[in-house]
């Protein structure tokens, strides 16, 4: 069995207890009986459990002609032990503790580590073990309770109210409401109905419903979330690169001013061999980078997790470290910034009136502008007449008879031949000033109303991009609609830049221009923002677009809230800024401790032994995780901190 950092940690400390009673008891002048053998007997098993993989890792680096972290642990410890060895055949002075307690200390820093990781691991895991165990499942016209696991797409499913919802699909029966906190971090539930997709392991709160499984086990929304995050927290950032070439170049500068520090105390300084040996293991103890090699992968592991409970998820480290690079935001329009469903804006003339006649003659149609109408129509409780004779004019509206009289509703070619009041004429020219489509209504030879309809802006995109350019960024809006529709919704937004009339084809020419200036992001949610996702610097997906889009992008926006690029960005900032704080404090900690531990400071009584180089450097580990950590509690654009999954 594969003992844990952790457990290796508690079992070499209770061997060391030994060691430190002789160390507590030393200035009294008091010999544990037999301590040389006692030592010996107690280190030797911390070497062979505890310190065996450092020194497998720095014989595996040396056989490839490098030295890593561990050269150093293995090394100081080496010779602490083996002197020790010697010291006790020879009847000299011995120095177990050295080697015991640095092993003990190191391991205190790798097993907080290992911890954290888990720590992180086990929030996502258990996400999954929330899934519900059973799901009733139609089968020969009744409803019976199946394991999960034997859930098929297609399967149509039953949830009670207080439920759960046993996997992913297309609600086929039925209306609820939906508690998605878990997945989304939004806290208000998400009413269900007909047509609407739910996610597995999210609460049924109020009604009951049937849905046909789209998605089972590994395939489903909550699976792939665990998954993304995992893979983004052990993955690297460029920046980690550097750190890795740095710690190259560090270790084998260490060993030289071990080795330095040696020569200096016993050649030129005239000490004694054993004390030049304690200056010497001492630097390489002290200076073991453990906290350098930390400093990158605790902040990505707690910046990913931490923007994964807040519907941003990031695939890579990268990806993390390139938003804080960005200097342009390109927004596609509709879907993204609109909500990529028309919807009615304004109803001219006798509202009721005007919302009857309109519904009579949408009722059959299926055109995106007549959904409109009749949502408006719903949401008003309009009652309204059945119209007969319904002709369909191609391009142009509709004509047919409501109440026995003829009605008309559509362009303004079509209704050429009714009378419109000037008063109705000034407000239709105002409303397609403003970008929005109006719609004519007519009824026996006269324009009762009008209709305006348009695509709106959600209703984040203007605090969004105002957040976006408050941080000095540039927003740009790139869309293939026409001009006067794309600068009216650019204005409603306050976008900086928009560039209208664009082709599917040349969105990634467009950003591969605006990249002169700079990193872009690029957030778009449809197939043909898939090219434009890949070119640009980072690729910011909303949840809710194409398989190709979400693949192509390296952010993910869960809750399709245009808030998540801002927390992408504030989170990457911080995480990244947490990065090169680590790095300057592990550095420093070097630059201050070696000096000190090669006895610089000896003259006035301030003197390392390896022991405690090894207790300083557990610390300095400590401090970079802890430091990491503190990125759970720095404030984060649009928090919703109350609303993220309890893990």
């Amino acid at each position: 069995m594969k003992l844990s950092n952790m457990w290796k940690f508690w079992i070499s400390l209770i061997l060391a207890i030994p060691m430190l009673l002789q160390m507590i008891m030393m200035p009294f002048h008091w010999m544990m009986p037999a301590y040389n053998w006692v030592a010996f007997i107690t280190t030797t098993i911390i070497m062979l459990v505890a310190a065996a993989p450092y020194w497998k890792s720095a014989w595996a680096a040396f056989k490839h002609h490098n030295a890593n972290m561990n050269t150093l642990v293995a090394v100081g410890t080496s010779v602490a032990y083996f002197y020790s060895l010697f010291a006790m055949v020879t009847g000299r002075e011995v120095y177990f503790e050295s080697a015991a307690l640095v092993t003990v200390f190191v391991l205190l820093g790798d097993a907080l580590e290992e911890r954290m990781h888990n720590s992180a691991s086990n929030a996502l895991g258990k996400l999954l073990n929330l899934q519900v165990k059973e799901a009733e499942v139609l089968s020969d016209g009744q409803y019976i309770k199946v394991p999960l696991e034997k859930v098929q797409v297609g399967d149509l499913i039953r949830v009670r109210p207080g439920e759960k919802v046993p996997v992913d699909g297309v609600v086929t029966e039925g209306a609820t409401n939906i508690n998605e906190s878990m997945v989304t971090g939004e806290s208000m539930p998400v009413t269900k109905k007909a047509g609407d997709a739910v996610i597995g392991s999210t609460i049924n709160a109020d009604g009951m419903i049937i849905f046909r499984a789209t998605k089972v086990g590994k395939d489903t929304a909550l699976a792939q979330i665990v998954e993304l995050v995992k893979k983004a927290q052990t993955s690297h950032a460029p920046i980690q690169n550097l750190t890795d070439k740095l710690s190259g170049i560090f270790v084998p500068a260490v060993l030289i001013a071990a080795i330095s520090t040696y020569v200096i105390w016993f050649v030129f300084l005239g000490a004694p061999a054993v004390q030049a040996m304690l200056f010497a293991v001492s630097v390489i103890v002290i200076a073991c980078p453990c906290a350098l090699g930390l400093a990158t992968p605790t902040a990505l592991m707690v910046g990913t997790g931490r923007s994964a409970k807040m519907g941003v998820l990031i695939k890579n480290g990268q990806a993390l470290e390139e938003v804080n690079m960005v200097k342009t935001v390109v927004f596609d329009k509709t879907g993204t910034i609109t909500a990529g469903k028309p919807v009615v804006t304004d109803v001219i003339g006798d509202q009721t009136k005007v919302l009857q006649v309109a519904a009579s003659l949408e009722e059959s149609s299926e055109h995106p502008l007549a959904n409109a109408v009749m949502a408006k129509v719903s949401d008003a409780k309009v009652a309204y007449p059945k119209a007969r004779d319904f002709k369909n004019i191609e391009g142009k509206g509709v004509k047919a008879v409501v109440n026995g009289e003829k009605a008309s509703i559509g362009s303004d070619k079509l209704l050429e031949d009714y009378q419109i009041s000037n008063q109705m004429k000034t407000k239709m020219a105002q409303l397609q000033n403003d970008a929005k489509t109006v719609v004519l209504v007519g009824l026996s030879g006269k324009i009762i109303g009008l209709v305006a309809i348009q695509d709106t802006p959600k209703k984040t995109a203007a605090k969004a991009i105002a957040e976006l350019r408050s941080r000095g960024l540039k927003t740009v809006m790139l869309t293939g609609d026409n001009q006067r529709v794309a600068q009216a919704i650019g204005k409603q937004v306050g976008i900086d830049q928009v560039i209208a009339g664009v082709l599917p084809n040349e969105k990634a020419d467009h950003v591969k221009a605006l990249q002169q200036s700079g990193k872009v992001a690029f957030v778009g949610d449809g197939i043909n923002d898939a090219p434009a996702l890949t070119v640009a610097d980072v690729g910011i997906a909303m949840g809710s677009g194409t398989d190709i889009a979400i693949e192509s992008g390296e952010i993910i926006l869960i809750q399709n809230d245009l808030l998540g690029v801002v927390r992408a960005l504030d989170i990457s900032k911080k995480t990244f800024n947490r990065i090169k704080l680590n790095l300057f404090w592990a550095f420093i900690y070097n630059l201050i401790g070696i000096p000190i531990s090669a006895g610089i400071l000896v003259g006035i009584g301030l003197q390392l032994s390896p022991e405690l180089a090894g207790l300083a450097m557990a610390f300095s580990s400590v401090s970079v995780v802890t430091s990491s950590l503190m990125l759970n509690k720095t404030k984060i654009a649009g928090d919703h901190d109350a609303q993220q999954v309890a893990a």
